[in-house]
């Protein structure tokens, strides 16, 4: 991004295109003087000496017709005309023992009006070339005679006069347009300077050393202007703060700009920001500015991260505490629940037994959620840690499907597994295998209505292990599959949400993850749902030497 510019001050160009027009016309109406005494006073006045003014009214008439010359080609068409006109006015009039010799100097005249270094360079080499010109023409006999007796002597006389006038005016223009340029950008300096002494912020120029040489702006609170200018930018900050600081300053030499922030000496309770650019001949330019409220909004966060993390940790310690307790009455609920489903002791009356098998099954799947939230705990606390080894990976997936298998049976959903012939050698967790693909079941199971299909297929694809669960079921809209997979996040109406805790894909997530892979979720509403996961542990085969 190109840096921001202020315009240039320059003068007024209507005003500078009229002094040059009201220059050609006093030239204009010097050459029409002459003419009148001329034709006073002068009865033998022969046809080169009108054709000399004649020609040297033409170059001011040129002014008015190209505007005076106010762009490049303009100028430069008009000073050719300039040399023009001289060379052919001192051809009519004698060359250069002629009256009007004077006038090659005109092309000099005219570009000092128009004013410009460019002009002037011009000016005088056209200058040059109608002298030579006409000498040239000279030597060769190509100029007329000089004009007789008196006539000669007023021609010179005009020569000379509109030469030196026309320069000396020039000169006196150029003067007071330098003059005028001079005030217009002391002016703006002075503009310049106050705004950037009002402006909020200080603006300090120094050296790599932080030594002071300039400052603009008001200094913010806990600045010490005076011992910023005796001691420089680095007594400004604290003795802890100095060494931030001078980096700051190093890297901003290097690589063109830096950003530090410290606290100034003796002002623990304020906090300045210094914006550090590279400036020219290796000077350094800073913004000094309060950020307190800056640096009090980052501690909050801060504070408010640190206390949002040890509020998480804490409540997974909590639900991994409650879950190891909650696990002991229900084990002793679930095992006297199954002696009574055996009858160890005996016959039950009636109902009993149904209500033995209620309090089981029951038992069984609140252990199973219990279960989900001790490890979606651990891994939540970082102290969940698979246990990895070389197995075949249907292994773990057919003994979720034997699992399953009533479940479906009862649901009337057909549950199909799709596994290769050939074992497939992977480097994983069995029981996180086996969990993942129990839970990808169970919600499949869940959103499935009866007579549907769920299929579990798994292959090795391009070099990852690839386990996928899709069914027929109603399917997720997009709004709650943005937030699938998120812990106790549930999507579904509510009788499908009661079913579970919401933790089910966020541990197929976890574990995934903690495999090195990941899980993604396609879905449409009313066409079913595949969630396929991806686990980079199958074995890198070596190449046989």
């Amino acid at each position: 991004m190109a840096p921001p510019r202020s315009n240039p001050v320059t003068l007024d160009a209507s005003r500078t295109l009229f002094e040059v027009l009201w220059w050609h016309a006093g030239w204009a109406l010097a050459l029409a003087l002459m003419a009148g005494v001329l034709l006073l006073t002068e009865q033998g006045t022969g046809a080169g000496v009108w054709g000399a003014l004649a020609l040297g009214v033409l170059p001011a008439v040129g002014a008015l017709a190209l505007e005076a010359g106010q762009d490049g080609p303009r100028r430069l068409l008009l000073l050719s005309s300039w040399a023009l006109m001289s060379t052919l006015a001192c051809g009519l009039t004698g060359g250069m023992v002629g009256p009007l010799a004077a006038w090659c100097l005109s092309p000099l005249a005219a570009a000092a009006v128009l004013g410009g270094g460019r002009p002037l360079a011009q000016g005088a080499s056209l200058s040059l070339a109608a002298f030579a010109l006409v000498t040239v023409c000279q030597l060769a006999g190509w100029v007329s005679p000089p004009p007789p007796g008196g006539i000669n002597f007023e021609l010179a006389l005009l020569g000379v006069v509109t030469i030196a006038l026309g320069l000396a005016s020039a000169l006196l223009l150029s003067r007071w347009r330098l003059n005028t340029r001079n005030e217009a950008q002391n002016a703006a300096n002075a503009d310049l300077h106050a705004i950037l002494f009002r402006q909020p912020h200080l603006i300090v120029t120094f050296d790599a050393n932080g030594r002071l040489a300039g400052a603009y702006g008001l200094p913010p609170a806990g600045v010490d202007s005076d011992l910023l200018f005796d001691k420089g930018l680095m007594a400004l900050a604290s003795e802890d703060e100095r060494p931030r600081l001078k980096a700051a300053i190093a890297q901003a030499v290097r690589d063109g700009a830096a950003l530090a922030a410290f606290a100034p000496a003796g002002r623990p309770d304020v906090w300045l920001e210094a914006d550090i650019r590279g400036f020219e001949g290796g000077r350094l330019i800073a913004t000094l500015r309060d950020a307190g409220e800056t640096h009090q909004r980052e501690l909050g966060l801060e504070a408010a991260r640190a206390d949002a993390e040890a509020l998480n940790l804490g409540k997974s310690r909590f639900l991994a505490n409650m879950s190891h307790e909650l696990r002991t009455p229900l084990n002793a609920i679930m095992g006297f629940s199954d002696i009574m489903r055996q009858r160890i002791f005996g016959e039950l009356p009636g109902k009993y037994v149904e209500y033995a098998d209620l309090i089981h099954d029951a038992g069984a799947h609140l252990l199973d959620l219990i279960n989900d939230v001790l490890d979606m705990s651990k891994i939540e606390a970082a102290r969940y840690e698979l246990s990895f080894e070389r197995a075949d990976a249907r292994e773990p997936v057919q003994a979720a499907l034997r699992l399953m298998r009533l479940q479906a049976d009862d649901a009337g959903v057909q549950l199909r597994g799709l596994l290769p012939g050939q074992p497939l050698e992977a480097d994983i967790d069995r029981r996180a295998i086996k969990q993942i693909v129990l839970n990808l079941v169970s919600n499949a199971l869940k959103f499935t209505p009866r007579g549907g299909l769920v299929t579990v297929s798994v292959q090795a694809l391009a070099g990852a292990l690839e386990l996928s669960v899709a069914d027929t079921g109603v399917g997720v809209s997009e709004t709650d599959l943005a937030r699938l997979g998120k812990p106790y996040e549930q999507a579904g109406d509510a009788s499908q949400q009661a079913k579970g805790t919401g933790l089910g894909l966020s541990l197929v997530r976890a574990f995934a993850e903690l495999h090195g892979g990941e899980m993604s979720i396609e879905s449409r509403l009313g066409q079913g749902t595949a969630v396929t996961v991806r686990l980079p542990v199958l074995p890198i085969e070596t190449p046989a030497v």
